[in-house]
């Protein structure tokens, strides 16, 4: 894990800093800021490794960002990039005198090492994320990925396990089974929504599964408190038929009713333990259960102790 920010450098230095030792060093790009703004400027960079790719997180003042053939030829990096831009609108120029208005939420895919210009819209600071995906070995099924100029991704078809893939890609503390096969899926979902892969090659119907698989998990952390959360309203919410969904969590080996109690005997145990003013009783109906001895029954199952003596051997005062 890689982190680092401008908090413990003087103002008048941190621009600087960033621009000459991060900028051009570290993230191998060009960036320029009026010089009566870069005295104000802040930023936050994070970075850690899921699989063989980097996931990367920054929040920083706007500025104008490119990639130039120098920079390029400096710091080479043969990837394919995915970009979410989760807020701070702008211009960006791929290199082919083709411009794209890059909004709140916009998601982009290109190859790293092909020239662009960003320029920053009404946005005082921006936050953006990005997965870098190291092309090698059979990763991208034969096709070309290396001229791939940035584009927004615009592939409505398969959006919501894209994100979701994406989202668990990125997400530092996230519990991934196979961390390697999900970057593979992901970059493979990307080179279908540039048009390089066709949706029906088995190998790409193995990584919508995964992105599925990652959505209805979503669906499931948001709605666990909800006993009307079943296999059927998880499945119309995603679009699919219920053999469908029970299909993907087979593939992902595991069950959809195990998945969900697991999940809500996690929320019980966080909810144990820092909640004191809560009974057992009502910790067991805010997570979902629908009867105390369903709840007695899962949680002793999945942790070898009942609720109370979970909760008096680890309450936190």
């Amino acid at each position: 894990m890689i982190h680092f920010s401008t908090d413990d450098i003087a103002p008048q230095d941190r621009f600087e800093q960033w621009r000459e030792v991060r900028g051009k060093s570290l993230f191998g790009v060009t960036i320029e800021l009026v010089a009566e703004r870069r005295r104000d400027f802040q930023g936050a960079f994070s970075a850690h490794q899921v699989g063989n790719a980097v996931a990367s997180e920054m929040r920083a003042s706007a500025y104008k960002v490119s990639r130039t053939d120098q920079d390029i030829a400096r710091i080479a990096g043969d990837s394919l990039c995915i970009g979410l831009q989760i807020r701070g609108s702008g211009l960006l120029e791929s290199g082919r005198s083709r411009v794209d208005s890059v909004q709140n939420n916009d998601m982009t895919i290109s190859y790293s090492d092909l020239p662009y210009r960003a320029i920053p819209g009404d946005h005082r600071d921006f936050h953006y994320r990005m997965l870098k995906i190291p092309l090698g070995g059979d990763l991208a099924l034969g096709m070309p990925a290396d001229d791939l100029f940035a584009e927004r991704y615009l592939h409505a078809a398969f959006s919501r396990p894209f994100r979701a893939l994406f989202n668990a890609l990125s997400a530092p503390n996230s519990r991934l089974v196979d961390p390697q096969s999900d970057v593979t899926h992901i970059a493979r979902l990307a080179m279908v929504a540039r048009g390089r892969l066709h949706h029906r090659m088995p190998e790409v119907r193995a990584a919508l599964r995964s992105g599925v698989f990652h959505a209805a998990q979503d669906i499931m952390a948001r709605d666990m408190g909800e006993q009307r959360l079943t296999p059927s309203s998880v499945a119309l919410e995603l679009g699919v038929s219920v053999r469908q969904l029970y299909i993907v969590f087979e593939h992902a080996g595991r069950s959809f009713s195990r998945t969900l109690s697991e999940m809500r005997v996690t929320q019980a145990k966080s909810m144990l333990t820092e909640a004191s003013s809560l009974s057992v009783t009502q910790i067991a109906f805010a997570c979902g259960f629908d009867s105390i001895p369903t709840f007695y029954r899962i949680f002793k199952t999945h942790c070898g102790v009942a609720p109370g003596e979970y909760r008096e051997a680890n309450f936190i005062q």
